[in-house]
């Protein structure tokens, strides 16, 4: 995933602005206006084909006639002249371009083909473009306001990324009234080159961004985004507003799973898959934006509202548990504490009402006490404007308070025209304002879901106590794409082989065309059975009267059949019917549900669980998540719907066996990833009883998939091709595969068997044991931008792994850093060659050009397995380090695999 030349759009060594004019209100000269006023330092060269200067500076006809070098173009003429421009950009090697210029796609055809023309000129010379039909960038950092807004962002540590052009301007106006600074302020367009998922890539890997904002009408580089997203919420949040809510995918939706699993809820399990956090509106937005610019991220969700009247407390308490929270009860001793500064009939309690006469020294006393107890993660200050309590006072005496670095403190000075004065030292002092307890109460909320997110992230999945059977080719024998392309379902007795092939339990199931054969096969089961018409024009079986249960004999099943078949036919004249399916008949089961997937348009196949049934529509309790699924986030996915907590026993129902539901959904998301021709995929329902779940209806919708396995995901799934077995020079018999997050285990158990020294070779330094946050770190990886492979003995059971080497990509998405570790009872037995070679070979097919790392000087028989493998070493004087690098195209002749 490259990020190649964004830095030279952001922190340019020069500027040519082309298309920079004199003339009043012309978008040329606010260009040059505003990279003049904002004191970017470096040059700035207007271009115009008929004047010698431009407020002052000397002007030139093209970029062709500069002799400096140029980093960034800003482009401002009209649109149908960019591609030329672009064209004479390439030829004079500019790093990037800002097209500000209108008039592309959004005008239909011919703007179209002029956006094809100008991005292909743009790739050609490897020109990163941003826009076109943008507001343009402004990087506070480097004093760069290559935009036509207004005013230059206040300098900070925010970043905000928007398609629209006047959301950033409206962003822009409140952060100016707020005091709050931003880092980076990008107005991306119409995203031709550079998108949000190139931008949350580079900005994450800037250590002066401490969040990112998002304002999303549409996406492109859906797999993009989500990988760049899922890598950088580990280490700071992302915030999204998701504008262009649409039911379409839903009505367009030809099954139960299809119904729930609409285009907004699809993009919902794809923020929450990447650790996003998503708000509904601009206000929100920027509530979350001025907390986060603010203050630090709140390590829990203990909140703490000092307030001085009762009702503004009420409505905190209110809004806390609209987000399933509630007020932290205070301590005793905290309540002691507070009895000593408080009057008597303060509220003793949290909400903590200080009561209407609250002075500046009452609330800075009672403040203290609450950060000093140890039992808040926040404290929200409300203030309403009384006779006896001055807003400014007390606003100043919060402001010269020397608050804890680590802990967050929001403000709610309710009110117009009396407190705007007091609001505005809270601002200059760096302490969020909100004018309604909700708001302040919101967006604490948001950033405790960042700190559950994280928090999540960092979960290790237990280790794999089995593995789910699937076998494709058995499944593939009754799936198959119509000459024709039209999508069609598979008989309900299909959609049952499909899933017995992925070690999915269903009822047995067999297809009757007369009422004779249907009371066979019902005694060959043993009654009672149930009988369902088959129809591959029939959804909703129960709506068409075409369900007939708890068949008990020969006369019963007789009737049944023709009640269904007449009834089949009434409901839909022109249906197809195949006849009726036998199966035995599940009386009074415990639970009733909806597994099932759905082939979105965008990010692949949606997994959704839920409660099943007839109402599934009616109660819509379901959850959604992407495939590909691993254990952990198969009971996550479950434990976000309310049928869960069911699941776990009610009254007189006995619990369902959790295992086996994780494994119905495992099997699913697998299918899911082998069988991209699965357009949607019901099990409804799927019944537990006395613990054991089992799929009695199922339906498979078949239609082309655009894209093949497992390209058709948006999260690059476990890359089981990879998987080989080697023996070693030695004789180990060797499993090298790539790791899984179920790994970290086992990675532990590695570590526990190393020397220090082997430690230090590897990390550079001493680690006595690996925390939770590393071994996260190295064992749950984005295989779209990191390789990283195990050795494990195949001759040991349990498990046992006896190295791991990897590589993580560069930004430029050409070269790799790799480093290796082999535990020392397998030191010099192949193990680290087998390891090494199969990584360069992967690298290689994954289409990096040059790998690189550094060795430590003792570190001998590392540079030795260097050299067998290819590398070239030389000797780095300033870091005491063997800098080891290889050409991938030299692989054949090191004799790699």
């Amino acid at each position: 995933m490259s990020i190649h030349n964004l830095d030279k759009l952001f922190h340019p060594r020069a500027v040519a602005v082309i298309g920079a004019s004199e003339r009043e209100e012309s978008i040329g000269r606010a260009l040059m206006t505003n990279l003049i006023k904002g004191g970017f330092a470096e040059p700035i060269y207007p271009i115009h084909p008929q004047r010698e200067k431009i407020l002052g500076y000397p002007a030139h006809p093209t970029v062709l006639d500069l002799a400096e070098p140029i980093d960034l173009a800003v482009v401002a003429t009209p649109i149908a002249s960019v591609p030329e421009v672009i064209d004479q950009c390439v030829q004079k090697r500019i790093g990037g371009a800002v097209i500000i210029s209108a008039g592309g796609k959004e005008t239909g055809e011919s703007g179209r083909d002029l956006e094809i023309q100008i991005k292909e000129k743009a790739h050609a010379g490897s020109l990163r473009l941003i826009g076109p039909n943008c507001l343009g960038i402004i990087c506070s950092q480097s004093r760069l306001n290559a935009s036509f807004a207004a005013d230059m962002a206040p300098p900070g540590k925010l970043a905000f990324i928007s398609q629209s052009g006047a959301i950033c301007t409206a962003i822009l106006d409140l952060a100016f009234q707020e005091k709050t600074g931003f880092s980076y302020f990008i107005s991306i367009g119409s995203m031709l080159d550079v998108d949000f998922g190139d931008l949350i890539d580079y900005l994450g890997r800037d250590p002066k961004v401490s969040s990112i904002l998002l304002y999303m009408e549409s996406l492109a580089a859906h797999r993009k985004f989500l990988s760049a997203a899922r890598a950088v919420t580990r280490i700071k949040p992302i915030v999204v507003l998701k504008a262009g809510k649409s039911a379409a995918g839903a009505k367009a939706a030809a099954s139960h799973t299809g119904a729930m699993a609409g285009e907004d809820s699809v993009f919902d399990a794809a923020f929450k898959r990447a650790g996003i956090i998503r708000v509904e509106t601009i206000t929100a937005l920027f509530d979350c934006a001025e907390l986060m610019a603010k203050q630090p991220r709140p390590k829990g969700p203990r909140l703490g509202i000092i307030t001085n009247a009762g009702g503004p407390g009420v409505m905190a308490v209110d809004a806390l548990d609209g987000y399933g929270l509630a007020p932290t009860p205070l301590t005793f001793s905290t309540l002691d504490s507070l009895n000593t500064i408080l009057p008597p009939f303060w509220s003793h309690n949290n909400p903590i009402d200080i009561l209407g006469d609250a002075s500046a020294e009452r609330y800075a006393q009672t403040l203290d006490i609450c950060i000093h107890s140890g039992q808040f993660d926040g404290l929200l200050v409300i203030l309403v404007p009384q006779a006896l309590t001055d807003p400014r006072e007390v606003a100043k005496q919060l402001a010269s308070m020397k608050l804890s670095q680590n802990f967050v403190i929001v403000a709610s000075w309710m009110g117009g025209r009396d407190v705007a004065p007091a609001r505005d030292i809270l601002n200059q002092a760096g302490l969020p304002t909100y004018d309604t307890p909700e708001r302040a109460v919101r967006a604490f909320w948001y950033m405790v879901q960042h700190a559950r997110n994280l928090e999540m992230a960092k979960e290790i999945p237990p280790r794999i106590s089995q593995q789910v059977h699937f076998d494709q080719d058995q499944a593939r024998t009754v799936i198959a794409v119509r000459e024709d392309q039209q999508p069609y379902f598979l008989t309900e007795t299909k959609s049952k082989y499909v899933l017995k092939a992925y070690g999915i339990r269903v009822t047995e199931t067999h297809t009757a065309d007369s009422a004779n054969a249907a009371i066979r096969m019902a005694e060959d089961l043993n009654y009672p059975v149930a009988l369902k018409i088959l129809s591959p024009d029939i959804t909703h079986k129960t709506d068409a009267g075409g369900i007939k249960l708890n068949l008990r004999d020969s006369s019963e099943v007789a009737e049944a059949y023709e009640s269904i078949i007449t009834a089949a036919k009434a409901y839909k004249p022109d249906a197809t019917i195949e006849g009726v399916a036998v199966q035995p008949y599940i009386s009074r089961p415990d639970y009733e549900l909806l597994i099932g997937l759905k082939r979105d348009a965008h990010f692949g196949p949606v997994i959704l669980f839920g409660m099943g049934g007839i109402f599934t529509e009616v109660i819509s309790d379901r959850a959604l998540g992407l495939a590909p699924l691993n254990r952990l986030l198969v009971r996550r996915l479950m434990e976000e719907t309310r049928v869960y907590k069911l699941l776990g026993g009610y009254r007189n129902r006995p619990p369902a066996d959790m295992q086996a539901l994780e494994d119905i959904i495992l099997s699913l998301s697998q299918l899911a990833v082998d069988i991209p021709e699965i357009a949607e995929l019901d099990m409804n329902p799927v019944m537990v009883k006395n613990g054991a779940p089992v799929a009695v209806d199922a339906r498979i919708l078949i239609a082309p998939s655009p894209k093949p396995s497992p390209l058709h995901l948006a999260i690059s799934p476990y890359p089981a091709h990879q998987e080989r077995h080697v023996t070693t020079n030695s004789g180990l018999q060797l499993l090298i595969r790539p790791i899984k997050p179920e790994d970290a285990l086992t990675f532990a158990e590695l570590f526990e068997i190393l020397s220090p020294t082997s430690v230090y070779y590897r990390f550079f330094r001493y680690i006595k044991t690996l925390s939770n946050d590393m071994l996260v770190r190295l064992t749950q990886i984005d295989y779209d931008r990191e390789t990283s492979l195990v050795a494990l003995d195949e001759s040991s059971t349990p498990e046992r792994m006896l190295g791991v080497a990897n590589i993580v990509d560069a930004p430029d998405g050409k070269k790799a850093e790799f480093a290796i570790l082999i535990g020392d009872p397998w030191q010099g037995q192949g193990v680290g060659a087998c390891l090494l070679e199969y990584l360069l070979s992967t690298a290689k097919q994954r289409g990096l050009q040059h790998v690189y790392g550094s060795v430590l000087r003792g570190n001998t028989q590392m540079l030795r397995l260097g050299n067998k493998v290819g590398f070239k070493a030389s000797y780095n004087t300033e870091e005491e380090v063997y800098d080891l690098n290889i050409d991938l195209s030299d692989l054949r002749s090191a004799g790699t695999m």
